[in-house]
């Protein structure tokens, strides 16, 4: 992989239309979802065209670049982008952001690149403090997709993959398969493989074996939302491997931007989780698995608490616990910094 290479490109803007990688579609076809209004972009977000916190805050942006420049009311497109999904707090900072712009006249569509292109940036950031934290020589265990396909490119979890491999490191890749929507075998086995970087597929249940084995050095996830206490929501399963992680003596790292960090929410508690359709869980690619009439449950995602983090690697620096006091001061570097 050369220097700064960003071969995985999951939205793009082009003549006034935003064109996203449909993620439903990996690692099969590489096909693009092509929307012209806010409500296509929210119906994109909700059906997982696109996912991961920080590409789904950018393509709303580009959402409600659309509403504006279709002369839509912008307060009824931010609304139904609000909707498409819930616990992504990302997606509430960029509509709000949005708004805000508008008020004081921006070219939204201007001010939805710059976020492409600050997203883009953040990612580099916390690849260079991530990669910091790991060895010459490592094996990491990541969950879900926080790659470049979670983002508007280069990653954050796998930002740090990417970064520490182009600084010369030896870093290989375990990933969780993460059901029910597969995530890890689809999306990150994929992504990884497009870049040569070594990976490792393997299922959920399986993670225990691998720690009891001694076999991970690292575990590195993404975030979807980030309390203000640390405790911090990402895809289902998150939880299972920090508690692994911390009965192991294993370092469990989270990487995401600051955008990502909601202060408004003081603890896990009040994070909403999402709960998405049975048929995720009783389906694999269209075929049931589960007999009918069988009851399910499938929130979308779990709140690791902050005791079980060893540091929040974010664009503005390493945190480490306290939280409530590290976070707090990074928060507040970042609006002066703004």
């Amino acid at each position: 992989m050369s220097q700064g290479s960003q071969p995985v490109e999951p939205i793009r803007w082009t003549a006034d239309t935003l064109h996203l990688l449909d993620q439903r579609r990996l690692p099969h076809e590489v096909t693009y979802v092509a929307c012209h209004t806010a409500r296509e972009v929210a119906v994109a977000i909700r059906d997982m065209v696109v996912r991961g916190a920080p590409a789904i805050g950018v393509s709303a942006a580009f959402g409600m670049a659309l509403a504006w420049k279709g002369g839509e009311d912008l307060r009824s497109a931010a609304d139904e982008l609000r909707r498409a999904r819930p616990t992504a707090v990302n997606l509430m900072w960029a509509v709000d952001r949005m708004l805000e712009a508008r008020q004081r006249g921006a070219d939204l569509v201007v001010e939805a690149q710059a976020m492409f292109d600050a997203d883009v940036a953040a990612n580099r950031r916390i690849g260079r403090f991530g990669a910091e934290l790991l060895g010459n020589r490592a094996t990491v265990l990541t969950h879900c997709n926080a790659g470049a396909l979670a983002t508007a490119g280069y990653g954050t979890a796998l930002g740090v993959v990417r970064a520490a491999v182009e600084s010369g490191k030896n870093i290989a890749v375990f990933a969780d398969e993460t059901r029910p929507y597969l995530q890890g075998a689809r999306l990150t086995a994929w992504e990884l493989q497009q870049e040569g970087i070594d990976v490792t597929l393997i299922t959920d249940s399986m993670a225990g074996h691998f720690f009891q084995q001694g076999k991970f050095d690292a575990a590195v996830v993404g975030a979807d939302r980030i309390a203000a206490n640390g405790d911090t929501a990402n895809k289902i399963g998150t939880y299972t491997v920090a508690v692994l992680a911390n009965a192991h003596g294993v370092p469990f790292y989270v990487a995401a931007p600051m955008s990502t960090i909601d202060v408004s929410c003081p603890s896990g508690e009040g994070i909403p989780i999402e709960e998405r359709s049975a048929t995720e869980v009783i389906e694999i690619l269209g075929r049931r698995m589960a007999p009918e009439g069988v009851a399910v449950r499938h929130p979308a995602f779990d709140v690791t608490p902050a005791r079980l983090i060893t540091a929040i690697i974010t664009d503005r620096g390493v945190l480490r616990p306290p939280y409530s006091e590290s976070i707090a001061r990074a928060v507040a570097g970042n609006q002066q910094g703004s």
